[in-house]
This record gives C-alpha cells, sequence and structure tokens, in this order.
C-alpha cells in the first residue's frame, strides 16, 4: 500500500436539530463575540434566528457579516476581514452555502490579532499559516462540502478563480443540520447534489492521492447521494433524505479533501468565470463527458462503484463501466438543470477560450486519471455546446 496522509475535522455533529448542540459548545469556551457570516438570502429567510435565540439565550455578544457573494471576490473577502477585525470579534461561524463558508475561513486566518499574512499570501498549497480565530461551520446546502473541507476558494479576476488549500482552514466543528435546507429551491438543490457526487467520483478516481480512507467515504458518500437525490428532488420537505444527503456531501468532501478532484472540476471553473453558472450546475454540464474521457484509464474504478451501487450489476468491466456512466447521466436528465450550452447562451466562438482556462487549473488536472490537452478539453465543451 502507497503511503498517505488523512486529515478531517475534529468535531462533526449530524441530526436534525443538531444545532441546538452550538449552546453547549458555546458556553464551554467562553467566548467574548462571535462573527456570524452569511449570505442577504439567509438572513432574508431567516434562516440563521436559530442562532441567533442560541446566542441571545447564552448572552454571547455577536455582529453579522451578510454581504457574502457567490462566488466571493477578493473585495468580498477584504471587506469582511475589515469588519471582523473592527468589531474584535474573537470566534467565526460560518452559515450557508459553500461560499460563505470558504469566506469565513478566511476571515478565521486574516482577522486574528497576531495573523501577520495578507490575503495575497494565502494563495496556493500550504501557504496560510496559523495563528486563526476559532471557526465554526453550518452549511445549509447539500454540495461542496466545504464544512470538512481544508480549501476556499476566491474569485481573483474578472474570470479566474484561485484556492487557498492548507490543514489550518480545517473547522474546529462541522453541524449538519438538515433543517436549513429544506426549502431550497428544486435547481439549488439539484446543483448541489451532482456537485457532491462529482466529488465522491472525482476522488476514487484521484491519480496521485488516491488512499483507503478516501476510497471508504467516497463509496458511503456516493451511495448516499444516489440513493436520496431523487428523493429530494421529488419532495423537498423529505427531512430524513435532506440529512442523508447532507452527511452524503461532508462524506464526499472529506475524501476530496484528502484525494483531490480533477479534470470535472478544472473544466467547469471557466463556465463559472466567465458566464456565472453557478458551480454545482458547471460540474454537471461537463460531468458525463468528462466520465467518457476518463473511461479508458478507470473503467475498473467506474465498474466498482457500478457494483456497489447496484450489487445486481452484472457483466463485464467495459459494461459495468458504460452502466455507470448511463446511471450517472439518468441523475442528470432527472435534475431539470439545463444541461446544453447553447441554451445557458454560451457562445460557440467561446470554446476554444474556455478550453484554454481550463488548462490553467493544474492543481486539479494533475489528480486527473487521464492526461487532458487543450484540444481534449475543447472536444468536451464542443460535445455539451447544443
Amino acid at each position: 500500500m502507497s503511503h498517505f496522509q488523512f486529515q478531517t475535522v475534529s468535531n462533526i455533529i449530524s441530526g436534525l436539530g443538531s444545532i441546538y448542540e452550538l449552546k453547549q459548545l458555546l458556553q464551554a469556551q467562553g467566548y467574548q463575540k462571535l462573527l456570524l457570516v452569511t449570505d442577504a438570502g439567509m438572513i432574508q429567510q431567516q434562516l440563521h434566528l436559530p442562532i441567533l435565540e442560541i446566542l441571545e439565550t447564552i448572552r454571547l455578544d455577536y455582529v453579522i457579516y451578510s454581504s457574502v457573494q457567490a462566488d466571493p471576490a477578493e473585495h468580498i473577502v477584504l471587506d469582511a476581514v475589515t469588519f471582523a477585525k473592527n468589531e474584535k470579534v474573537d470566534l467565526v461561524l460560518g452559515f450557508g452555502g459553500g461560499s460563505s463558508l470558504d469566506v469565513a475561513k478566511v476571515i478565521a486566518i486574516l482577522a486574528h490579532p497576531q495573523q501577520q499574512q495578507t490575503l495575497a499570501d494565502l494563495y496556493g498549497v500550504n501557504n496560510a499559516k496559523s495563528p486563526r480565530l476559532p471557526l465554526f461551520l453550518v452549511p445549509t446546502t447539500a454540495g461542496t462540502g466545504s464544512e470538512v473541507t481544508p480549501i476556499s476558494i476566491v474569485t481573483t479576476g474578472e474570470t479566474t478563480k484561485t484556492g487557498i488549500i492548507s490543514p489550518v482552514l480545517f473547522a474546529d466543528v462541522a453541524i449538519l443540520d438538515a433543517t436549513f435546507t429544506q426549502n431550497l429551491p428544486v435547481h439549488i438543490t439539484a446543483a448541489t447534489g451532482i456537485d457532491a457526487m462529482v466529488h465522491a467520483i472525482e476522488a476514487y478516481t484521484s491519480k496521485i492521492k488516491k488512499n483507503p480512507y478516501a476510497d471508504m467515504l467516497a463509496k458511503q458518500a456516493l451511495r448516499l447521494l444516489n440513493h436520496n437525490l431523487g428523493l429530494v428532488l421529488a419532495d423537498g420537505q423529505d427531512l430524513n433524505a435532506r440529512q442523508n444527503m447532507l452527511v452524503g456531501a461532508m462524506l464526499a468532501g472529506q475524501a476530496f479533501a484528502n484525494a483531490p478532484v480533477a479534470a470535472v472540476h478544472a473544466l467547469a471553473y471557466p463556465l463559472g468565470g466567465h458566464f456565472h453558472i453557478s458551480h454545482g450546475h458547471s460540474n454537471a454540464l461537463v460531468l458525463t463527458e468528462v466520465l467518457k474521457f476518463n473511461a479508458p484509464n478507470t473503467k475498473q474504478l467506474y465498474a466498482e462503484l457500478m457494483c456497489w451501487l447496484d450489487p445486481k450489476s452484472t457483466g463485464s468491466t467495459d459494461g459495468l463501466c458504460d452502466l455507470f456512466i448511463d446511471h450517472i447521466q439518468n441523475h442528470l436528465d432527472d435534475s431539470s438543470l439545463v444541461l446544453k450550452l447553447k441554451d445557458l447562451n454560451v457562445p460557440e466562438h467561446m470554446l476554444s477560450q474556455l478550453a484554454k482556462d481550463a488548462m490553467l487549473q493544474t492543481r486539479l488536472l494533475q489528480n486527473n486519471p487521464r492526461e487532458m490537452t487543450q484540444h481534449d478539453a475543447e472536444q468536451i465543451y464542443q460535445a455539451i455546446y447544443e
């Protein structure tokens, strides 16, 4: 067995109503002032009120930063850090989708009174260093798995995103409570659910750091997501299925935090950067074609996943591989997501630029089980154009 390392969040609390365990966690530590990091939608829907109720019950001072936007730009992150510093907070609680959790992670580092690093210093792998403020994360979508990853993605230009990857970004506590996800719109439920499935699949086939722990988590994540995605799309109030989706997304997050994602994400990022297509939707667009591209190198692994999802599956390795790709395509077809670039008003002349930008994602492409060229990427974009 090859050498590997596995790291994750040390305290994960999961279950309907588990947010109320926050009360004991906060009381035990003697914090002075909490920063709640979220977005305007969470405030408008009043999803944050149970948290405020807890804070007021234990008389813990708090402030709210609610200006996080999807794919947060540097100026949003820096504004949030300045706000946190001015308020002299000593605890950060990220609440919302992946963008809010990602911003909370960066705030926890840069708002620490003894931290000397700047945002620019953090970009890349293992550049972010201690100290950081205590960090609690509460996801409200079953998708990114950000609550258990050491990764924060920041939009650094008009069309580019840059990652901050460091164990310092692992939260102290992650709380998974599906009561916060039950009113998600169908398209967000679908896009985030597919995103989580991509995490599991890409972790299981990751080229460099694939390992037994990540494999185990990826398989269990994929089983939960596979079984429950259709249930939550049919009935958004099915809290048991919603909780299973949250756990599945979290397990997938643990898997890809240690066996990193690859070409699906590399090709998805330019779509988000140029056309503001959500991350999960971008992943869904390119997923099947990347699976087909990788199949010559991953057919055994795809066959294993197919047998895991349906033990009654039989046939040759090639047949099971094809069956797995078809199975994933069925999820996409049932998702109600628009799956052609032309229908999303992406101009055909932009496909070469998208491919060129995808090639810049070397951090991701090095993990892909099959080497991908710019021509390959353009062919994939062409295949999903119309």
